[in-house]
């Protein structure tokens, strides 16, 4: 638009000036030519007020148009202005394992970089804590449980499946016993560390309540007072596949879960209140130094300990002989005596703490876990030691026993029902039995005698829902007699165990003598169905509670008189509660 003005501007004065310029050259032309220029002059200024106003309207029209235009782009800035207000920032997204940390010198001030960063600690799981660079689990639970036994054992949470039976010649048999018991409640302590990434420190301690001051012994348990059930180190290495262990815990022997851990937790033992488990399971807890190696990455293991050594001998009439006179050189009580001497029973005595050992025992073991079960197979060895002394003179004696077994552990239907078998046979024995049957005699030439025996267990274990547990065992545990008959003051007399001429005559008569009845165990059976519910399980612990039942028949080696029978039925009751786990 201002351009036309400019044009009509210059229009007009042209106009004028061509006017001017013909007034001034024709002056002659008179009045007529100046009437029309100004009629001319006229007619221009009128058209130039009318530019002037066309001019005035369009300047209105802009300032309106620029002021509208002004006032959108205000309202379009405060809505800008509210919306960013409304609307969050937004964070730029940082990828997992990352942060965001000022950068370094000579970047520009405020600027940052995207750094990688350390991954935080995992969670410690309930019961554990830290120490330094040592972590702590705490474990262990408070028992409260209640026992009935239909024969009176005298006994609290440990069964005695041999001898505790009582024969009906005692009052006992006669009896019942019912009682209430927490001294099976226990407490653990696992500590470790890892002073680099393939080596790992252990240490493990765990006790309870049920030390038997006035008979403890290293027969089995180790059941001293205040009884340690645990006490072992461990140092592993996972690059290698080795570990070496020190300490008191379960037997080698002991069936595991997979491979052959350390780790309590790995031992496959049975689910029941009964602190002395079921006849048939092979067990100790005592010292003993092992070293164990995966191989295949952990689908097999091969493993080697030597245990400390505990000889149970027989100590029933005759069973150690301390004067046998003139002694057969055979089983049978046939001729061909030797020189009179006399048995040391010194160390060999059944309720003795220590038996007379030269070495340890010693163990070997292989474990497969090919992808469907778990299964064990080991061998044992013993030496077992005396001396036969004479006035003036001596003579010691080593003899090996030991045996071999196997076990497994089957996923029938995983996660729902596991059954489990396991046995060990050989001389000598009895020690590592929940029965507790006798390991040896002292034969005829003197030197001990090792008993022949078996045991054997099966199991079910199911799991119907998770927190629900149902088991069964049935096990067993059977011995072999072993006697001999020597010469005593003119008369023959029995030694051994088993021996058909030992007397029975009493064990069936109520408080009948103590010698009329020597009633030697030949086995044990047992037949157990328990379960465990637990009813509240979480960060805060596991609560349970749970019945068992049990059956165990006793038979006795046929002697002199009537073979006495005698069994129990005991019912358990527990409630427990694991804080830590």
């Amino acid at each position: 638009m201002r351009n036309t003005h400019y044009r009509h501007g210059w229009l007009l004065g042209s106009a004028l000036s061509a006017a001017l310029s013909c007034t001034a050259a024709r002056a002659e032309d008179g009045d007529a030519r100046l009437n029309a220029l100004e009629r001319q002059i006229q007619a221009m200024q009128s058209e130039l007020r009318h530019l002037k106003h066309d001019m005035a309207v369009h300047n209105q029209e802009v300032r309106a148009a620029q002021a509208q235009a002004a006032h959108a782009q205000a309202t379009a800035e405060r809505r800008a202005v509210m919306q960013a207000a409304a609307t969050p920032p937004v964070t730029p997204q940082i990828p997992a394992g990352y942060a965001l940390v000022p950068a370094g010198p000579g970047s520009p001030p405020g600027s940052v970089s995207l750094v990688p960063m350390e991954p935080p600690p995992p969670k410690l799981p309930i019961g554990t804590f830290e120490v330094g660079n040592v972590r702590v689990t705490l474990g262990g639970f408070v028992e409260a449980a209640s026992i009935f036994r239909t024969r009176n054992e005298v006994a609290d949470m440990t069964s005695n499946f041999n001898t505790g039976i009582p024969l009906p010649n005692s009052p006992e048999y006669h009896e019942n016993e019912a009682r209430f018991s927490a001294r099976q409640s226990r407490f653990s302590v696992l500590a470790q560390s890892n002073p680099d990434p393939v080596t790992t420190l252990t240490a493990y301690f765990e006790g309870d309540l049920l030390g038997a001051a006035p008979t403890a012994n290293a027969n089995e348990s180790n059941s001293y007072t205040p009884r340690v059930r645990h006490a072992f180190a461990v140092y592993d290495r996972s690059d290698l596949g080795l570990y070496f262990l020190g300490g008191q815990t379960w037997s080698l022997l002991t069936m595991q879960k997979t491979g052959i851990g350390y780790l309590v937790s790995n031992v496959n033992q049975p689910l029941t209140i009964d602190a002395q488990y079921v006849p048939g399971f092979t067990w100790t807890r005592q010292p003993q130094f092992r070293v164990a190696k995966s191989l295949a990455d952990g689908a097999f293991w091969v493993a080697a300990s030597v245990e400390n050594p505990q000889t149970v001998y027989y100590n029933g009439p005759n069973g150690v002989p301390t004067n046998i006179g003139t002694v057969n050189d055979d089983n049978t009580g046939g001729s061909g005596l030797n020189s009179p001497t006399t048995a040391n029973s010194s160390g060999v005595a059944a309720n003795v703490q220590y038996s007379t050992e030269v070495a340890p025992d010693v163990i070997l073991k292989l474990a497969a876990d090919p992808g469907w079960g778990h299964f064990e197979a080991y061998g044992l060895a013993r030496f077992m030691h005396d001396r036969i002394s004479v006035l003036g003179d001596g003579t010691s004696h080593t003899v090996m026993a030991g045996g071999g077994g196997a076990d497994m552990l089957l996923p029938i239907i995983p996660h729902l029902l596991d059954f489990q078998a396991s046995f060990l046979t050989g001389k000598g024995i009895g020690r590592y039995g929940s029965a507790q049957l006798p390991d040896a005699v002292i034969g005829a030439d003197g030197k001990p005698d090792p008993l022949s025996e078996t045991e054997a267990l099966i199991g079910l274990i199911a799991h119907p829902v998770p927190v629900v547990d149902i088991y069964a065992y049935g096990g067993t545990e059977q011995i072999r007699r072993s006697f001999f008959s020597a010469d005593v003051k003119g008369k023959p007399e029995p030694f051994g165990y088993g021996d058909p001429l030992y007397s029975n005559e009493t064990c069936e008569e109520e408080l009948g003598a103590g010698s009329g009845c020597v009633a030697n165990t030949s086995g044990i059976v047992q037949g157990t169905l328990g379960a465990w519910w637990k009813f509240e399980k979480g960060p805060y612990g596991t609560m349970q509670v749970g019945p068992q039942y049990s059956y165990t028949h006793r038979t006795i080696y046929q002697g002199l008189g009537p073979t006495p029978k005698t069994d129990d039925n005991m019912l358990f009751l527990s409630f427990r509660y694991y804080p830590f786990s």
